[in-house]
């Protein structure tokens, strides 16, 4: 979904993992992961539980109106970043950065590797009904998009005014021949340095387009076409992920 030093815009936060978590080898071979969502039973089962932190869903006309301030910027690179790309045999890892839009992930746990990632992949896909991708992770996204959404069930926060901005300083799992470990520990990936600056490059004409459509766009707001929100619908209207969506309720 995303490379290194990229800078991306999520619609989509989760929190992966907000499930039952057994060792892997606890669990025998009949499963890929040791995360089971709450209330099931097997990895792929829906959840039955939520606590209503598990996804937010922000603005996504906002966020289509603030990546368009920022097409046309150059984003910074470094050669150890570039070089480290082309060992991903597939494209996007192994392209230059970009600006993305897609989703994010959010673990209290700093994880690394392909087992962990394809696991909260899936789980990603099952909780949004198919709609999220994710291609950038954070630990503290899910904790900060709760306290805004409390905000704005009080009226002191507009919760369609959120944007979601995040660069990739590194990769979650490793390229062939580079074990997770090593990539976690041991790896200099050159992504950093890139991705604090492309924090300000794209960051500032941003800020620009919002000064200078104050009066015409932003004032008013950019109104939601999608739903915003939590799972459960805190803020009203009726999300389009969750339980009734899955499972086919009125």
């Amino acid at each position: 979904m995303a490379t290194l030093s990229s800078v991306t815009f999520a619609r989509f936060e989760v929190q992966v993992a907000l499930q039952y978590e057994f060792d892997i080898r606890d669990v025998g071979t009949n499963f890929s992961t040791g995360y089971i969502p709450i209330g099931a039973k097997e990895p792929e089962q829906y959840p039955q539980a939520f606590y209503g932190t598990e996804v937010f869903e922000v603005n996504d006309a906002l966020r289509s109106k603030v990546m368009s301030f920022a097409k046309d910027v150059k984003l910074a690179d470094s050669p150890t970043a570039a070089a480290f790309r082309k060992k991903y045999p597939d494209a996007p890892a192994n392209q230059p950065p970009a600006l993305v839009a897609c989703d994010g992930a959010t673990s209290d746990v700093y994880y690394s590797g392909p087992t962990l990632g394809t696991a909260f992949d899936n789980f990603t896909s099952l909780i949004t009904n198919g709609t999220a991708k994710y291609c950038a992770t954070a630990q503290e996204d899910s904790a900060i998009l709760e306290g805004l959404l409390r905000g704005a069930k009080a009226r002191l926060v507009d919760f369609g005014r959120i944007i979601l901005m995040r660069t990739a300083a590194d990769f979650d799992r490793p390229p062939p021949d580079i074990t997770p470990y090593q990539l976690l520990f041991y790896t200099d990936q050159g992504g950093f340095l890139p991705s604090l600056e492309n924090l300000a490059l794209v960051g500032v004409p941003i800020v620009q387009g919002i000064v200078n459509e104050w009066a015409q766009a932003f004032e008013s707001g950019i109104k939601a076409t999608n739903y915003i929100g939590d799972i459960f619908g805190t803020l009203g209207g009726r999300p389009d992920f969750g339980p009734y969506p899955y499972f086919g309720e009125a």
